[in-house]
């Protein structure tokens, strides 16, 4: 059996202490600690508490482990000196926070009134509900009092939205919205040395330079808790120092975290550079890493002891003690009265803590999830923007146009949006002057501003992450997608941190935003699998995301309208798929009938999430689609009406929720249902829609068509691998037939 660290450690500290000689006593607490640096004697003891509070919560959480009552034991052991970077900063300073962050989350909290830092961590790690972020769903550092959004993050991936808070801080101001946080303040975002590798910290690191070298404000201070490991991954000596003092726009600053002397100084320059500059800061934070990687990491497995007393040698609890002692800014008893003192706090508060109640049923964990209130996001959407700041906006009323294609009228539904909220914003790769690949953005740039509608670099992660970053400063962001294709490199943005943030909050955050993407196939074979994907599976299962998908420019408008309501009054998150065949489609059944275009409709008319719409009402057969495969599906049911064949046609419009009231309605009035699912028939939506219907009206006779399980080839290959209209035909015949 492994011998426990922990109380090692703790016992270390303690006779480590004890063997230190008192010195003569300092009569002035507010003299600094050290000739030439900044730290005082009484910032010093200020921060020695906040790490010792740390500490013990790292080993009550070992202790409370012990009986089955804790449940996450990832600790800040060695990182303690991360309290200094709180203590030069302000609570009005944004703080995406690493994991091992403890001291800075106590620290901070020190800087508000009415806070209770240890009680809440210690409620986390019970996974209490009483806990005030998270409400036990998660342990997280969160809070919004004092800024700090709740991570999950263990791979950096709230680093691209760190990035995209300080980056939309100074576009705010460019476009004369008021910030919700001092124009001065800066953001801070810590991670650990092992994460600043993965491929979403790259991400970040590359879009802060490139507004750097652009002249863009970026006022981000990117803390890197370097203890050397990645559990039990070395990494490579020298290898952070190297890899970032060699970056031109991002500075580099360097600091011992064993001691918080040279720490305070050194993060107190970056903070400063930040602020005044309003350029990217890297605070290199070399530090130790006490307990192993949690509570079950058996450290003996891979480190041999001598390493781990090495490291333990290092502590920068003792270090610090030490210091203080060293310098008679307190004697050794003071020391371990601080420390003992707050151990009792922490053991009493634990006491109280494992009494507090837990989540015990499905509806309490589901809660903030995705909160929805349907009416009054249709209100919302059925609100349009003044007359006038319409008219000056498009130079003439959209509804007064003539019937239009889908590309058309959304580009002018998006128009309206960026009158009707100034906090929207668009942007993605070629939205700006191009006016997006299918020009749906086309001629906003001019109209509503650069600050308003912007370009962005080809990087899904970093387009993704400054939306997140946006909606956290207040923002109602729309970024673009170029392809649907393009989404999966990045798709962690929306399933772990957007649609995450309510959940891990108690929806006391929200990420408001509509992305939007072109995607789904019928290009006439052109572009291939990546301009022609049919694969959805991947957006369907993340909890909460709304996904819309239109099938012509009228419901788009209206389902736009509904999803920009949804983020506005729930901060909901949304997924909106545009059919690239679709944008410019304007007939249907013949050329030049102009049956697939529309007027723009009126303000009223919105489309509530989950809803679908019938369209015509035959008795023999009801086929249920969506986008490429309604607009087919319609042209079949012309043809099989010449043979007697009457069919109704659903266009289930949502991919989720599934519109299954309805669907299960239509579905029984003809006893028989087609579904016609364009994806694959893996992982698409009829796997889904045919679950539905069987748990809600079992006697009716169901058969598909899906698209293949394989990527789309070039050219007129396409064409096998997808729904045709003949498919449709035929299973729709042999259906009726049976």
């Amino acid at each position: 059996m492994a011998i426990s660290r922990a109380t090692i450690v703790d016992q270390n500290f303690i006779e480590g202490v004890q063997a230190l000689e008192p010195s003569p006593k300092q009569p002035d607490l507010d003299q600094a600690v050290r000739d030439g640096f900044l730290l005082t004697g009484r910032q010093a003891i200020h921060l020695f508490e906040s790490m010792v509070s740390s500490r013990h919560l790292d080993l009550m959480s070992r202790l409370l482990k012990v009986d089955g009552q804790s449940f996450y034991t990832i600790g800040s052991s060695g990182h303690e000196a991360n309290a200094v970077v709180a203590a030069v900063t302000r609570p009005t300073d944004p703080a995406f926070l690493h994991y091992r962050s403890g001291a800075f989350f106590i620290e901070r909290a020190s800087q508000v009134g009415g806070q209770s830092p240890i009680f809440d961590v210690l409620l986390g790690l019970v996974a209490s509900s009483d806990e005030p972020i998270a409400g036990g769903r998660h342990k997280v550092f969160g809070s919004v009092e004092l800024w700090i959004p709740p991570q999950t993050s263990t791979i950096a991936s709230h680093l691209p939205k760190a990035v995209g808070a300080a980056f939309m801080m100074g576009r705010q101001k460019r476009v004369g919205l008021a910030s919700p946080v001092p124009d001065d303040s800066v953001v801070i975002c810590s991670f650990g040395d092992a994460s600043s590798n993965h491929a979403t910290a790259c991400a970040a690191f590359n879009t802060t330079a490139m507004a750097t070298h652009q002249n863009l404000p970026c006022p981000i201070i990117f803390v890197c808790e370097d203890n050397g490991l990645g559990i039990s991954v070395r990494t490579p000596k020298g290898w952070v120092e190297d890899r970032f003092r060699a970056d031109p726009w991002i500075t580099y600053f360097g600091a011992d975290g064993l001691d918080i002397v040279d720490a305070y100084e050194v993060a107190h320059d970056a903070i400063a550079h930040a602020r005044k500059t309003r350029r990217p800061a890297f605070l290199h934070l070399k530090l130790v890493r006490l307990l192993g990687h949690a509570g079950s990491d058996v450290e003996q497995l891979y480190r041999s002891t001598n390493e781990i007393v090495v490291a333990e040698a290092k502590d920068p609890l003792l270090n610090t003690a030490a210091m203080l002692i060293n310098g008679g800014w307190l004697s050794p008893s003071q020391v371990l009265t601080i420390y003992e003192d707050s151990r009792a706090t922490t053991a009493a508060l634990a006491i109280e803590a494992v009494a507090r109640p837990k989540l015990t049923d499905v509806p309490s964990i589901v809660a903030a999830l995705a909160p929805t209130h349907p009416d009054r996001v249709r209100q919302e959407a059925a609100t349009p923007a003044p007359t006038q700041a319409r008219l000056d906006f498009h130079g003439r009323l959209p509804e007064d146009e003539r019937p239009r294609h889908m590309a058309m009228l959304l580009n002018r539904a998006l128009g309206d949006t960026l009158v009707k909220y100034p906090e929207a914003c668009i942007f993605g790769e070629d939205v700006a002057r191009k006016g997006g690949v299918y020009h749906v953005t086309a001629g906003l740039q001019e109209k509503a501003s650069v600050g308003r509608v912007f370009n962005t670099l080809l990087d899904e992660t970093s387009i993704l992450g400054v939306a997140l970053g946006a909606a956290q400063m207040g923002m109602l962001p729309m970024p673009e997608i170029q392809y649907l294709a393009y989404l999966h490199n990045a798709i962690d943005q929306i399933r772990g941190e957007a649609c995450s943030m309510q959940f891990f909050s108690s929806a006391q955050y929200a990420n408001p935003m509509v992305i939007r993407i072109a995607g789904l196939a019928y290009q006439k074979g052109f572009g291939g699998h990546f301009h022609n994907d049919n694969s959805v599976a991947s957006l369907r299962d993340i909890p909460g995301l709304i996904i819309a998908c239109p099938s012509n420019g009228e419901d788009a408008v209206g389902m736009l309208r509904t999803v920009t309501a949804a983020a506005k009054v729930d901060g909901r998150v949304s997924v909106f798929i545009e059919p690239i065949a679709l944008y410019m489609t304007k007939d249907l059944h013949e050329e030049k009938d102009g049956l697939w275009s529309f007027q723009y409709p009126k303000a009223d008319l919105t489309v509530a999430v989950g809803t679908a719409r019938t369209w015509g009402d035959g008795t023999d057969l009801t086929i249920i689609s969506y986008a490429n495969g309604h607009w087919m599906s319609l042209r079949v049911a012309k043809r099989l009406a010449a043979k007697g064949i009457n069919i109704r046609c659903v266009d289930i419009r949502w991919i989720n929720p599934l519109p299954i009231e309805d669907m299960a309605r239509e579905a029984s009035a003809t006893g028989k249902v087609l579904v016609v699912d364009e994806c694959r028939k893996t992982g698409g939506m009829a796997e889904g829609i045919i679950t539905a219907l069987v748990e809600n009206c079992p006697d009716i006779k169901i058969a598909r068509v899906t698209g293949v399980d394989t990527y789309i080839p070039l050219g007129a290959a396409a064409n096998l691998v997808l729904v045709s209209e003949d498919d449709i035909e035929a299973a729709a015949t042999t259906l009726v037939n049976s």
